[in-house]
Parts: C-alpha cells; structure tokens; sequence
C-alpha cells in the first residue's frame, strides 16, 4: 500500500514508518528539516522535505506521492516544561489548526482513501465517571494553554470527522512514554520527577491514561485498514490517578519519592488549570480499539512499562 507519513521522525512517526517498511508498504516520510532526511531512508522509506503550514508545498507534495492512505503525526511540541506559558502549546496549535487543515485538504484533493490522524485521549469533560469511552463529552470551556491546545485538537477532530469523500480516523492517544517522551529518563517529565519537582497535587485523583510510543504507533499502523471512521482510545489497560503512578514512575527513575503540595498552593505555582488537571482529569477506556482496530497494546500496564522503559 502506498502510504504518507507526516511527522516521521517523531516519537510516533518513527517506529510507525518503520513498522510500515517492514510489512512491505510503499512508504513516504515527511520532515520539515532537511537533516532528518537521512534518517527516514536508512528505515526505508522516501524522505521528503514539506512545511506542513505552506498549503501549496502540501498540495504539490500530496499529487507527487497520490497516497492510498495518509497518517498524520505532526507536533510542535517546546522542550521545556512551563504551561503557564501562555504561548507554550503556540507552535503545536498552529501545526494542528493550519497544518492539519492543509494535509487534509490536500489529501481530499489527491483522491486519499483514508486520513488516519493523532489526538488526545485526555480532553473528556471533568465530571462523572473516572475512565471515558469514546462517547463521553468533551471539555467545554477553554482556559489557560492547555485549555487553547484542547481547542485546537477538537477543532482538528471536527474537521476530519466532517470531511467529505475520506475516510478520517482519529486516534486519541494517552501519554507517551518510552524513548524519547517527555516521560523518558531524559525527557521533560523525568528531569523534573528526578529532582523533586513534580509534586503529587492535592489528594493526587486526577485520572491519567499511558501509551507507550511502539503502542502507540502499532495502532497506526492497525489504522490503515482496520475500524471504522471515526474516534478510538488509544491507550494503555490501565488508568491510574496522580497518586498512584507518579511514585511508582518516581521509583523506576531512581528518584526520591514525590512531595506532595496542597490544591491552593499548586494553584499559585502551576496555575489553576494544570492543578485542576491533576484533581479533576479522567482517564480513557481502550476497549473500542482494541475491538474494532484489532490492536493490543503490547505493553498493557505503565507499571510494567515504566521499569522497561527506564
């Protein structure tokens, strides 16, 4: 099958584009940087350079390779943690508003049999059950920067689920962790557990769901000719609230264990939006996908896959 991959050097895009090698598919690779060219045709596939917010670039690099399928895994995420950044989820808004827009239409226009494209499976609304399937309702009010990029991602959601003449699957992955996450030894999230600075919230109830990165991308890759069009949970066996995984994560970093901060002062110190998070959010159910995609996430429990991962 001939196949596009956009973003696929990123922590998903790239095992999804050497998966895809591997079972013998036709596969292109994007990058908006030439130095990452190498990279993609050392797995196999056919490296090509396109600024995903250039509509025209898009279009002329869409009729090149007239994909069966296209995947879309851009992100622009920062590389240090500070949400209360206003402008913190700017670059990864404009590639999911703009960018996201372009690859569609410019896949509508090639005549592309499926559009298969990341989301987040943490957005469901705060209220009710811990653990949302697919129906849930979403977050409605939108504050802060994280409240701005679950605008942007819904709006994207919106847009693949309303195109006409394409089949759109959005795949709302959990957080990532494994080799080169924010939740590696190395990453974000690690540098910070590593130094005390990731602090259990409150009575620590807010729900996370996990995927690791190969998961993650397997589920892609069942994507392509699995499922129905619409929305799956991408995600882990096992949702956990901040109280439970984030010692068990802090252990497996060799970490000391992690303080613990009352909701008024996370509220001064992070802003009010990531302490509500961690008190308020609700995990993801996964049987949809597992159902319908015929995936199974290899690793099924953070538990053990923090101690593999780290």
């Amino acid at each position: 099958m001939n196949i596009l991959v956009a973003g696929s050097t990123g922590v998903v895009g790239a095992p999804l584009t050497k998966k895809l090698v591997e079972l013998g598919h036709q596969v292109t690779g994007t990058t908006r940087s030439e130095s990452r060219l190498a990279g993609i045709e050392a797995v196999g596939a056919t490296p090509t350079v396109c600024d995903a917010l250039d509509r025209a670039s898009v279009g002329a690099m869409m009729e090149s390779v007239r994909p069966e399928v296209v995947i879309n895994q851009l992100t622009n995420f920062p590389t240090d943690l500070d949400q209360r950044d206003p402008g913190f989820y700017d670059g990864t808004n404009e590639i999911r508003r703009v960018g996201g827009r372009n690859l569609l239409e410019a896949a509508q226009d090639a005549g592309v049999r499926r559009f298969v494209t990341q989301s987040l499976a943490f957005m469901y609304r705060p209220s009710g059950d811990w653990v949302k399937d697919e129906s849930a309702p979403n977050v409605d009010e939108f504050s802060g920067s994280i409240g701005g990029a679950f605008q942007a991602m819904l709006e994207h959601e919106k847009l693949v689920v309303d195109a006409d003449g394409i089949e759109g699957v959005i795949l709302r992955y959990g957080f990532f962790y494994g080799p080169g996450t924010f939740y590696a030894g190395d990453g974000i999230t690690g540098i910070e557990v590593k130094r005390r600075r990731y602090p259990i919230i409150g009575k620590g109830t807010g729900v996370m769901s996990f995927v690791h990165r190969e998961d993650a991308a397997d589920a892609a890759l069942a994507a392509i000719d699995h499922g129905a069009p619409g929305i799956y949970n991408v995600v882990d066996n096992e949702p956990a609230p901040m109280s439970e995984w984030v010692p068990i994560y802090a252990e497996s970093l060799g970490a000391k264990p992690p303080r613990r901060i009352p909701l008024w002062l996370a509220r001064l110190v992070a802003g009010k939006e990531i302490a509500a998070l961690a008190v308020e959010m609700r995990g993801a159910d996964n049987t949809k996908a597992k159902s319908e995609l015929a995936w199974e996430p290899e690793h099924p429990s953070w538990r053990r896959g923090f101690l593999d991962a780290n």
